[in-house]
């Protein structure tokens, strides 16, 4: 059957566990771990959501300028997440909170990060986790670039699994409507690059929804481009895995990009300066809730008994103890220092920028009050200046004022947001 464009109006959804918990076979993919494997990933999104609920709660009590949820993605962003090698790159938006989680990247830096105190303090290289990118689509441009890289350095197609690369980048579903995401789609189908393009369709592009932004399912627009897509089942962490899993070998085997649709939903707002309520209904929040990402795999650990007693208890209680250090931690962050951001820009020190350095530093000397430092090879640790203090709670401790209580409380378990996807 085909719509007015002459596209088949049928759509495939690749899943291997249903919302209510129940195991499911597919033709082409499958999950080949035990429940241990399981049990993991359920622990690793329950951690996510955790993290996820006290970084809001932060931003409300004023100490984040911003952040934006993965409330209902866990599923997206775990399943894809451990499908990854060590040698294999991640080029993430602002929100893979989850696939951070799944390379090592310690909560905290993201968290520093939407604090304003610095620009993505962990180690990309060592973590295979480029540093979150704001501007729309761009990361696709840059995944593309790596990974062609990558082929050109002949680290794909070796046979070596501990040797060969594969690049991943992630976007949401707004984003294709980017020139920069359709050009990476054309040098990657070009060079062949080792790239699998990793789509959340979350339904809302902000307040736009996916309706309004192709007239077909994402998945297929890979095929104008001259590679495969496939939508998945966003909120079943088994079926993401597997689907990601063989795309990321298409890309290591050296057999070009891949498209990949993980049809979910953002259950909270785009970020904490968003209001959903004003553009999209409850009903379908209430239709999406039933499909939990972690609710379903619980039903199935429940159902088939393949947990130990007390496991969920001891997991809702590890991501609440996670979530109280993680908090205090981020408290007590250092504030930037101004002359710092001259020590940054290259692995070494240019005589161009010391100057620079050192001029800015007589700058800041110049105002009443302010502290000494060091001059151009100093440790640049003076907060003094105009910008030292002022914006909302930088270094004059009312980091809280504007926003303090305003966020909602957060309960025990591993919904720690009170009514799933409710809006705060």
């Amino acid at each position: 059957m085909s719509d007015a464009s002459g596209a088949s109006t049928e759509v495939e959804l690749v899943q291997l566990l249903t919302p209510e918990g129940v195991r499911v076979d597919h033709p082409q993919y499958s999950f080949g771990g035990d429940d241990d494997q399981i049990r993991a990933w359920y622990r690793d999104m329950v951690i996510t959501r955790r993290i996820d609920a006290e970084a809001t709660a932060l931003q409300r009590q004023g100490e984040l300028g911003l952040w934006a949820s993965c409330l209902g993605q866990e599923a997206a962003q775990i399943g894809s997440g451990r499908a990854l090698e060590k040698q294999d790159f991640v080029f993430p938006t602002y929100r893979e909170h989850g696939v951070a989680w799944c390379r090592g990247v310690d909560p905290v830096h993201l968290l520093a990060f939407y604090r304003g105190v610095d620009l993505g303090g962990w180690d990309s290289v060592a973590a295979g986790f480029h540093l979150y990118t704001i501007v729309i689509g761009a990361q696709a441009l840059h995944a593309t670039g790596y990974a062609m890289a990558v082929e050109r350095e002949g680290l794909v197609g070796s046979g070596d699994p501990h040797r060969d690369v594969a690049v991943i980048g992630y976007f949401g579903d707004g984003a294709t409507s980017q020139g920069d995401v359709n050009e990476a789609f054309i040098f990657a189908s070009s060079y062949n690059a080792p790239v699998v393009f990793f789509c959340q369709n979350n339904q809302w592009a902000i307040s736009e929804p996916i309706e309004r932004q192709s007239r077909i399912p994402l998945y297929r627009r890979a095929s104008g481009f001259g590679f495969p897509g496939v939508r998945v089942d966003g909120n079943d962490v088994l079926a993401v895995h597997a689907v990601t899993t063989a795309a990321l070998e298409r890309a290591r085997s050296g057999n070009g990009p891949s498209f990949i649709e993980a049809y979910t939903y953002r259950m909270g707002a785009h970020t904490t300066s968003d209001d959903p309520t004003k553009y999209r209904l409850a009903d379908e929040l209430e239709h999406w809730r039933l499909k939990d990402p972690i609710e379903r795999v619980r039903a199935y650990l429940s159902r088939t008994g393949g947990h130990e007693e007390g496991f969920f208890t001891e997991v809702d209680a590890e991501a609440a103890d996670y979530a109280s250090d993680l908090r205090a931690r981020c408290l007590a962050l250092p504030e930037p220092q101004m002359l710092d951001m001259f020590d940054q820009v290259y692995v070494e020190q240019t005589t161009f920028l010391a100057g620079q350095k050192a001029g800015y530093a007589d700058y800041l000397e110049s105002f009443e009050g302010a502290d000494p430092v060091d001059g151009p090879e100093g440790d640049g640790n003076s907060p003094a200046g105009p910008m030292a203090g002022t914006g909302p709670g930088l270094g004059d401790g009312s980091r809280s004022a504007h926003a303090r209580g305003a966020g909602p409380e957060l309960v025990e378990g591993h919904d720690p947001q009170p009514a799933y996807g409710g809006v705060h």
